[in-house]
């Protein structure tokens, strides 16, 4: 159930910029990023602050820390960052992750946002469906209305249904309107003025501090997509730096993969990763318990989590190299390899079972790479080529 619903999360999200990234267009990435000219097709951009002034024909994916859409949009817009405004008409759907997500042109398709404070002050033509602590929705809405949030504001015309979780207050604007129903469970009973008209009625549930045992399963799958998604985010940014800043590396990883003469040189690779990432711990442990090695245990204990966590990221950028390798005939690594790469790996890391083996095979092959890697370089007057 937690796998489905974490599924049917990414997919809302992900799913029309995976569909429709084929036309690539322009990837852009810089600490301060102005975009003043776009791709006939996609825009894709990253970086501390991004502003996009110039329209954009197609789709429009931005993620940094101060993220501004200052334009027109034709396609689809995916905007991820700490706080996110968005100023431009926009003829899709749009999308956005953040912590301050502010959305102040119409929108023509749905409206999805996830952040902890929304401010949406211009009505979007499909459906509108926001979590958030505090929620804020002045312009209306062409299609039904549903958000779990703290505090809620409602003002505008809506065309359709609302239905609303709250933990905290929700205030209907004198002289809102809604030609649907309006459904909501809440502490207390929201705030309606006497000018506000409401069709098909309001239906009600008082809903204690104490959340049900259905509100809390629901809660519960919305923090684990959250984390899930979180998580993936940031493996993706990770494995796009690494393969940015250390492209040699990378592509020193790829060729011993790619040594398909000597397939005893990749068997004895993961050989010897598994064999660190499992015999490590214990001989750690070991050591730990003498009163002398305490200290050097706890050295090598940092030295073996940096380890994992650099075999984690370079098992998404070998598998993107590798992708690219095939498809575009190319042998240097950039960074869109490793964010391609780890996307894919976390994908399947999904998978029951055979996700988490498929993990495990990569990250041992690619510790023991960079076992063998930093070996060449620690002792380079060694004959090392023939270890493995």
């Amino acid at each position: 159930m937690v796998r489905s619903f974490f599924i049917a999360f990414a997919f809302l999200f992900l799913a029309p910029f995976v569909v429709q990234a084929a036309p690539v267009s322009s990837f852009s990435a810089a600490r301060s990023l102005l975009i003043a000219s776009t791709s006939p097709n996609n825009t894709y951009a990253a970086g501390t602050t991004v502003t996009v002034t110039a329209p954009t024909k197609g789709d429009l994916l931005i993620a940094g820390g101060s993220v501004i859409l200052a334009s027109p949009v034709g396609g689809d817009t995916f905007l991820i960052g700490g706080s996110v405004e968005d100023r431009g008409a926009v003829a899709g759907d749009v999308r956005a992750i953040g912590g301050s997500v502010s959305v102040d042109k119409p929108v023509q398709g749905d409206l999805v946002v996830l952040g902890f404070s929304v401010y949406n002050s211009a009505p979007a033509k499909g459906s509108v469906f926001i979590i958030a602590a505090n929620a804020n929705i002045t312009g209306g809405a062409g299609g039904p209305v549903t958000i779990y949030a703290n505090n809620i504001t409602l003002s505008g015309h809506f065309a359709s249904n609302i239905h609303i979780v709250s933990s905290g207050r929700i205030t209907l604007v004198a002289s809102t309107t809604v030609n649907g129903s309006l459904t909501y469970e809440a502490p207390e009973e929201a705030s309606i003025p006497d000018s506000v008209v409401i069709s098909k009625g309001i239906q009600y549930t008082n809903a204690s501090y104490l959340p049900s045992v259905g509100t809390s399963r629901t809660l519960a799958f919305i923090s684990i997509g959250i984390f899930l998604l979180a998580r993936i985010l940031g493996a993706l940014i990770l494995a796009g730096l690494f393969a940015g800043l250390f492209p040699r590396l990378a592509f020193a990883v790829a060729e011993r993969a790619e040594d398909t003469r000597r397939i005893r040189t990749i068997l004895l690779t993961i050989l010897l990763g598994f064999a660190t990432l499992v015999a490590t711990p214990v001989f750690l442990f070991l050591l730990a318990l003498t009163f002398i090695g305490f200290g050097i245990s706890l050295l090598l204990f940092i030295a073996y989590g940096l380890l994992v966590t650099l075999a984690f990221i370079y098992a998404g950028i070998l598998v993107g190299t590798l992708i690219t390798r095939r498809l575009e005939q190319r042998r240097v690594v950039f960074w869109r390899d490793g964010v391609l790469g780890m996307f894919i790996l976390s994908l399947i890391a999904l998978i029951p079972y055979i996700g988490m083996f498929i993990l495990a095979l990569f990250m041992a092959f690619t510790a023991g790479a960079l076992l063998h890697l930093f070996f060449q370089f620690s002792f380079p007057h060694e004959e090392t080529t023939n270890l493995l």
